[in-house]
């Protein structure tokens, strides 16, 4: 199974909108889907249209070891998309976890354990921190794909991501590598977003998708609706936009079968 941690410390940057939006095109394509939300907000949760009333299982669970990663995965209304919610339990989990063996391996070990064949991909949407619930999943996925905003600001976070990375590499995680940077929010009236756009491909290079998702109404309202973006309305840019993104993660993606 391919694993896949969408992640980036600071929040506001369309991680979530990234990982609902990509499971689903993936789904679309014919891969069997699994994403995993980690933020204890619970957005890629509402965002396809998981009530809290439908959370008895959740990633909180799974990390505990209550359940498995089978028994918390629930099917969402994409076909082939199946979902491991979160809830507000999450929040606390850090500070439990501490009393645990290898509590940074909590969720490796758990998709480990569901290696059944059930699901060919794996997305996680980590929390907007660098902390044990964000480490848990660097250390369980084999690739990292960062949503990167359109702003000043959001370079200076990059860097210190980059850090942490380099840290599970040589601690935790030795096969873990950077799948690409997806440049969001992007705002084609403002000046700066192209600058930001320049600035991050003359540093990073060809890890930096061509595909850039604009600031788009239709996506920030999807959520709302309980449904992707995709579902919602795929005419619209962002929509379109997400399309071509899926198609260049798909082109880097390893084969199934070779997937750790």
């Amino acid at each position: 199974m391919i694993r896949i941690a969408v992640a980036n410390q600071k929040g506001g940057v369309g991680k979530t909108t990234t990982a609902i939006n990509l499971a689903t095109a993936l789904a679309a394509t014919g891969y069997r889907v699994l994403l995993v939300d980690f933020d204890p907000q619970g957005n890629a949760s509402t965002g396809l249209g998981i009530d809290r009333s439908e959370r008895e299982l959740s990633s909180y669970e799974v990390l505990t070891g209550d359940c498995t990663i089978v028994e918390a995965a629930i099917p969402t209304r994409v076909p082939r998309l199946d979902l491991v919610a979160a809830t507000v339990d999450l929040s606390g989990a850090e500070i439990e976890l501490i009393d645990f063996e290898r509590r940074t391996h909590r969720l490796d070990e758990a998709l480990t354990a569901a290696s059944t064949g059930r699901w060919d991909v794996c997305l996680i949407d980590c929390p907007p921190s660098l902390g044990l619930l964000t480490i848990n999943a660097l250390v369980a996925a084999r690739q990292l794909l960062v949503p990167l905003q359109c702003e000043f600001f959001a370079l200076e976070g990059l860097s210190q991501l980059l850090q942490t990375i380099e840290r599970v590499r040589e601690r935790f995680n030795p096969v873990l590598t950077i799948l690409g940077v997806a440049l969001t929010m992007y705002d084609r009236r403002n000046r700066l977003s192209e600058q930001v756009a320049q600035d991050v491909r003359a540093c990073l290079g060809n890890v930096v998708f061509e595909t850039v998702i604009p600031r788009n109404v239709r996506l920030s309202e999807a959520p709302s609706h309980g449904m992707p973006a995709l579902i919602y309305d795929h005419r619209c840019l962002g929509s379109e936009a997400y399309i071509a993104l899926a198609r260049e993660l798909i082109g880097r993606l390893p084969k199934p079968a070779q997937a750790a």
